[in-house]
């Protein structure tokens, strides 16, 4: 499987980030404080099938929801970690 990690500020400054499979569907979902604490973030994606969709996170630091825009287009995609590839 292809993923993709898409990245954001939330307005507390924590860095958003979410990894995607190649259907846009967001797979998991993380924060970063400023102190490099990472924790859990709940990420979903709305209107994947768009060219132009969203991205919305659930800030586990300061608990707003932020959206942000991506254009599918601008993706770059690897294999899964622990994927085996053909060859």
């Amino acid at each position: 499987m292809k993923v993709t990690t898409v990245h954001s500020r939330c307005e507390c400054q924590a860095h958003l980030s979410a990894e995607l499979d190649e259907q846009r569907v967001a797979l998991q979902g993380w924060a970063v404080d400023t102190r490099k604490l990472k924790l859990p973030a709940p990420a979903n994606t709305i209107g994947s099938e768009r060219e132009r969709f969203d991205v919305g996170w659930a800030c586990p630091f300061c608990t707003r929801n932020t959206l942000r825009s991506f254009t599918g287009s601008a993706l770059t995609f690897r294999e899964a970690a622990g994927e085996p590839t053909a060859g």
